[in-house]
């Protein structure tokens, strides 16, 4: 078995299914385009086992807790690893995580958006370790995310030949 796969199986982590978006909401792009040797990653957003979108649904700040967002930005994670795996087939082909664009819908006054993505961190940290896992990184407020989302993360990743 793949070492990043046994990790998931050890930690009693699972990969979502494809995104289920909303009825109507037709999404005209790949969710994993690789070009050469990286990967790029469009924005994903906290996915439930099934494929759907996650809850709770909200602003940081307002309706959703750091806690609540910091578990939303580690289950965008698992379905991160969920796109990249279906499109590269083995997640331990990737070699180096090297950007991360973390997104968090924030209420007015909110500023903890780090805090926030550090979910996502963490998760990549504890998987692949500081090697593979280590990544420059961006955390932002934004005052909408698409259909009431927490947070959108996207990334970049280099891949072994």
């Amino acid at each position: 078995m793949a070492r990043i796969e046994q990790r998931l199986r050890d930690l009693g982590l699972e990969l979502p299914g494809p995104l289920k978006p909303p009825p109507g909401v037709i999404l005209p792009f790949e969710f994993v385009r690789t070009v050469g040797a990286r990967a790029l990653v469009s924005g994903h957003g906290p996915q439930a086992p099934d494929g759907s979108i996650a809850h709770p649904l909200g602003k940081l700040g307002a309706e959703l807790s750091i806690e609540q967002g910091y578990h939303a930005a580690r289950l965008t994670g698992l379905a991160i690893l969920a796109s990249l795996k279906r499109a590269l087939g083995d997640l331990d082909r990737i070699s180096a995580f090297t950007r991360v664009f973390g997104m968090v819908n924030s209420a007015p006054g909110f500023n903890r958006q780090p805090a926030v993505i550090n979910g996502f961190s963490d998760l990549i940290l504890e998987l692949f370790g500081p090697d593979i896992g280590a990544h420059s990184r961006s955390a932002v407020g934004m005052a909408e995310l698409p259909f009431n989302i927490p947070v959108e993360i996207e990334a970049e990743v280099e891949l072994r030949h």
